[in-house]
């Protein structure tokens, strides 16, 4: 006797037997940017300015003040302060530059386009994986990694100067929660490891408050803590331009 089994048993028994299919990058970039508040609120943030309290761990524990600003225009200027002497570094769009008075530098001077690359990439102020065809960027998914016990999606993004960032996006929510870069600095390679966590909603779009960093493989000794970020105020485009006055 020939007995076929009912239609929706063998639906079931082919189900259970496939294998899930595995996520893509530009799949997983959607999720991260839906994630974050959608690709239309974050396109509608055209300045921000982050503040907060910058941590040195070690032998003798600092704690400066800091501040970033960034355009869509990709201009972007960072001060950290610390006993009345602010150190400042920024990128015009062109050019980078600096004013390193810890370093006894008091006067501004340029900075190397190795010297810039950390710069560049902060001036971005979407992100790497935003539009990142149109950046010269290409990304890769290397499926999960363990982040801490979180089995992270990782995506690997390859810059268009060729510098790498490996993304890891928690599994639940599609946000960062650790990126690794690396980048070449004369002619060696560093490998930086940042962990971001306590992302609140600015603007309906989610951004991380905590922020650690640390060479990979050693303890992250750099603590930021943001207090307050604005978006969409007015920014004045000569706070990124190199200084002409020497400093008194």
């Amino acid at each position: 006797m020939n007995i076929r089994p009912p239609l929706l048993f063998l639906l079931l028994l082919a189900t259970a037997a496939a294998p899930c299919a595995a996520l893509t990058a530009d799949e997983l970039i959607a999720k991260n940017v839906e994630a974050k508040g959608g690709l239309a609120k974050i396109r509608a943030i055209n300045t921000s300015r982050m503040s907060g309290k910058l941590q040195f761990s070690g032998d003798v524990g600092v704690q400066m003040s800091f501040s970033m600003t960034v355009t869509r225009s990709g201009k972007v200027r960072q001060e950290s302060t610390l006993q009345g002497m602010t150190q400042i570094q920024a990128w015009d769009g062109h050019e980078g530059w600096q004013i390193s008075p810890f370093g006894g530098r008091k006067d501004p001077e340029k900075l190397s386009a190795d010297d810039c690359k950390g710069l560049t990439e902060d001036a971005d102020i979407d992100g790497p994986l935003v539009d990142y065809r149109a950046k010269g960027n290409t990304v890769e998914y290397l499926g999960t990694e363990d982040v801490d016990g979180t089995q992270a999606h990782k995506l690997k993004v390859t810059l268009k100067n060729g510098d790498l960032k490996y993304l890891y996006l928690d599994p639940d929510y599609f946000l960062e929660i650790r990126v690794t870069t690396r980048r070449v600095i004369r002619g060696t390679e560093q490998d930086v490891e940042t962990d971001l966590g306590n992302y609140e909603e600015i603007a309906g779009v989610y951004v991380p408050f905590s922020i650690e960093s640390g060479a990979k493989g050693e303890p992250k000794n750099v603590k930021l803590t943001l207090d307050k970020v604005e978006v969409n105020q007015p920014v004045d485009d000569a706070i990124f331009v190199f200084p002409t006055t020497p400093a008194r």
